[in-house]
């Protein structure tokens, strides 16, 4: 993200937007301004920033456990509305800051701590495909999934990455990009294991490619 926006030499007109969650901490990792919202809220919040000042490029980073529980409504009527903001959103498939638990993401079979016997639909419902949700929608304008488990795949994510700035700073409309993240501490796996998980167990639910693109 940081190399993109400074390719692009948008970052002294850029905003963050970072939610009580995961990503509380993201004004210590950017050079750029950023403000917080409450969980779940930060399209909502974007939202409003964009819309007093449309000449900034403004975007959200969100995890899993938020956009898929507690911000469901944020993030569907934002992209439902096409508001021009980007969102980056990292599934790692479990609650990673707070325990390892459950979340709405995590694949079926996959143990969690408050799944030790791993996802059950019968209990727990099946995992939710944000990306698809929103792709039934008519106004998002850049939808894409990309995983972060090697060199390649972190280019191929860049690339995206880019290409959803792009929408925004055009003003073809909403932006999206999923990214699959590993989280060997939640999985219990080592790093490499959990390298190889998305591959083997993540990628098979959740297929990376690019599902919209209406053109920059």
């Amino acid at each position: 993200m940081a190399e993109v926006i400074d390719d692009l030499g948008i970052r002294e007109r850029t905003i963050g937007v970072a939610p009580v969650g995961c990503a509380v901490f993201l004004y210590n990792y950017f050079n750029l301004d950023v403000t917080e919202s409450p969980h779940g809220r930060a399209p909502a919040v974007a939202t409003g920033i964009k819309r007093c000042l449309p000449d900034r490029v403004v975007f959200c980073y969100q995890g899993d456990g938020e956009i898929t529980a507690i911000g469901t409504a944020e993030i569907i009527h934002a992209a439902s509305r096409g508001e021009n903001i980007t969102v980056i959103y990292i599934n790692n498939a479990v609650y990673g800051m707070t325990g390892g638990q459950m979340a709405p993401t995590t694949v079926l079979g996959q143990k969690a701590s408050t799944c030790p016997y791993g996802r059950d639909p019968r209990n727990s419902g099946f995992p939710m495909r944000m990306v698809e949700v929103l792709n039934t929608l008519e106004a998002p304008a850049f939808l894409a999934r990309v995983k972060l488990n090697s060199p390649k795949a972190v280019k191929q994510a860049r690339r995206m990455i880019k290409k959803a700035f792009e929408a925004q700073l055009n003003e073809v409309g909403f932006s999206m990009v999923e990214v699959l993240s590993a989280c060997p501490t939640g999985w219990r796996l080592s790093p490499v294991e959990a390298c190889k998980w998305i591959d083997e167990e993540m990628e098979s639910y959740y297929p990376i490619g690019v599902l919209r693109d209406k053109g920059v």
